[in-house]
């Protein structure tokens, strides 16, 4: 009985496991971050991108609206 409480004891005091859950919980908080920055940036980039689109494809001569 007493190398099970030793044993028990052991394990509970071991810190070794808990390393690796606080890289995860570290790397989700990341991979949250990246996703709501990705959401926020993405629409702005596509209307970006579409005006280029749509400057480059305008007729030669014509201007291309800035708004």
């Amino acid at each position: 009985m007493e190398k099970f409480v030793l044993a028990v004891r052991k394990f509970a005091s071991d810190e070794e496991g808990v390393t690796a859950v606080e890289y995860g919980l570290i790397a989700a908080l990341i991979a949250v971050a990246v996703v709501v920055t990705v959401a926020a940036v993405g629409t702005q980039l596509n209307t970006l991108f579409g005006k280029i689109k749509d400057c480059l494809t305008i007729p030669r001569g014509a201007t291309c609206p800035t708004t």
